[in-house]
């Protein structure tokens, strides 16, 4: 890679590029109350940039500079709408607009620090290249098929075609794709609770939702599975690494020491400042300020975790739901209004920002492959430096924008559901029934091991609701099983890649019919 990649008009051109993603992003958040994934866009955009027959755009017919654009855009989409408007949106819809300066700041802070600890610690044995990481891997092959052609852009193709008229009959094709591609176990989990999410009630007569079922679950599994990432990181036993195979991680035990040990307390310098601006410590006791200083960064690095653990194997997370667990969980500790919409924003800052950034990045493993681990680590450097510049242009479009939005009454859904949540106040047995579920889900994680994540990837399904998913993980699971049954091994070079070509589909027909809605 060009140590001269980012020259005065690569920068420029990122920022342009990022600009649009971050713009796309609040737009449909607030609107759809979704974030479509840029990726797959920013690498077709600089595919179309890089045949203009002038010389300041033959820089982009490199994959590597391709995937930086990519990595701008999405780190801009992501960073705007999840990361910032989200957060900001809730003292918004609560009435309090004093708050929303000071949480635009703390979510910053927390956006910047989510990004750092994801940089730190990817490619390590907690969050390996070597995972699935699937929309990753759908924006490699991609741009992989872009350059070379062939077979593997004819697989590609057809993958996408099917990814878009699969996604036009309302069939989740990107839940399609991924079960070509990741853990079977884990997979399996997830579909199974997606599944049940959206048919409990007409099989079993009962709103899992009510009686708390996901949330205690997801509770329980992330327990276990933050204790079995602290065995896998003081153990140096190989036998215990998340992804047991012959790969070799470029991330360090060391590496992710500091990665989190820095983030952590960084996270806790964010939520101090989050509660002297909030003016939150004028309004309760010292303990209780220490104790919400704590929770709130705890909570911030927990739900990256969480978020990152989904991610990483199903190209799926479930942040807004954890972060309404995390939510929850400070009522039933005594929080006040002000100080649950200061914890709720600064959590919901973190975990999407990482997700998108380990998509990124595995993108980049991908179009690396066979480098040296020197070369890689510098690759990945150049990738972070796009993430910062797409993070850096979502704090400011957010600053100019936000206003715009506010006065339209334009917020993201999910903050009305968090402002409900903190009004409504936290009633009956909740903290009884929170700690009921967590032991199955607890005891399932713990069945499955670190590598399975079954626990974690269980209660994901459980917290969405979109039982077609369900349907179409399992029938992919099935189909996959048989394929490989039938023509073996040989048989998954050619799935991997049609599957890839299932999610860039299924993104681009989310993408455009977004756009197509918000007109």
């Amino acid at each position: 890679m060009n140590q001269k990649t980012f020259d005065l008009s690569f920068i420029i051109f990122s920022i342009i590029i990022a600009v649009f993603g971050a713009i796309v992003g609040m737009q449909l958040i607030t609107t759809l109350g979704i974030t479509p994934n840029t990726s797959i866009i920013g690498a077709l955009i600089a595919m179309l940039i890089s045949r203009i027959p002038m010389q300041m755009f033959y820089k982009y017919k490199t994959l590597d500079n391709q995937n930086l654009v990519q990595t701008t855009i999405s780190a801009a989409t992501f960073g705007a709408a999840n990361s910032l408007l989200i957060p900001i949106g809730l003292p918004y819809v609560l009435g309090m607009p004093d708050l929303i300066i000071p949480m635009l700041i703390g979510a910053g802070i927390a956006l910047f620090v989510d990004g750092f600890i994801l940089y730190k610690v990817f490619d390590s044995n907690l969050f390996g290249s070597n995972e699935a990481w699937p929309p990753g891997i759908a924006t490699a092959e991609a741009l992989k098929a872009g350059d070379e052609g062939g077979q593997k852009g004819k697989y590609l193709g057809l993958g996408i075609l099917g990814g878009l008229v699969g996604s036009y009959f309302a069939i989740p094709m990107s839940a399609f794709g991924v079960a070509f591609i990741g853990n079977i176990w884990a997979l399996s989990m997830f579909g199974l609770g997606l599944l049940l999410t959206g048919y409990s009630g007409a099989l079993f007569g009962v709103d899992l939702n009510a009686y708390y079922i996901p949330h205690g679950m997801m509770i329980g599994g992330g327990i276990v599975a933050l204790f079995q990432f602290i065995y896998v990181f003081v153990s140096s036993k190989k036998k215990v690494a998340l992804n047991d195979t012959n790969h070799e991680y470029t991330r360090t035990q060391v590496d992710v020491k500091k990665g989190f040990g820095i983030g952590f307390l960084l996270y806790i310098a964010g939520a101090t400042l989050l509660a002297i601006m909030g003016g939150i410590i004028s309004e309760m006791p010292v303990w209780q300020i220490a104790l919400f200083v704590l929770y709130a960064a705890a909570a911030a690095l927990i739900h990256e975790i969480i978020v990152g653990i989904a991610a990483m194997h199903s190209g799926w997370f479930p942040a807004f739901a954890v972060t309404l667990i995390c939510l929850i969980i400070g009522m039933l500790m005594g929080f006040p209004p002000v100080a649950l919409a200061l914890l709720t924003g600064f959590t919901a800052a973190t975990g999407p920002a990482f997700a998108d950034l380990g998509y990124d990045l595995k993108t980049g493993v991908l179009i690396r492959r066979s480098v040296t681990s020197a070369e890689e680590l510098f690759g990945r450097k150049q990738q972070f430096k796009s993430a910062m510049i797409g993070f850096g242009v979502a704090i400011v479009m957010v600053v100019i924008f936000a206003d715009s939005f506010f006065s339209q009454d334009l917020v993201p859904p999910v903050d009305r559901v968090y402002a409900a949540t903190i009004e409504k106040g936290v009633t009956g047995n909740v903290g009884m029934l929170l700690f009921l579920w967590a032991i199955p889900g607890a005891i399932i994680q713990l069945i499955g091991g670190p590598k399975r994540q079954m626990g974690i990837m269980l209660a994901t399904g459980l917290l969405i609701t979109n039982p077609m998913a369900g349907w179409a993980v399992i029938i992919g699971i099935l189909i996959r099983v048989i394929i490989l049954k039938v023509r073996g091994p040989e048989a998954e070079n050619t799935m991997f890649t049609t599957a890839a070509g299932f999610i860039a589909g299924d993104a681009l027909y989310s993408f455009f019919t977004s756009i197509w809605k918000v007109r």
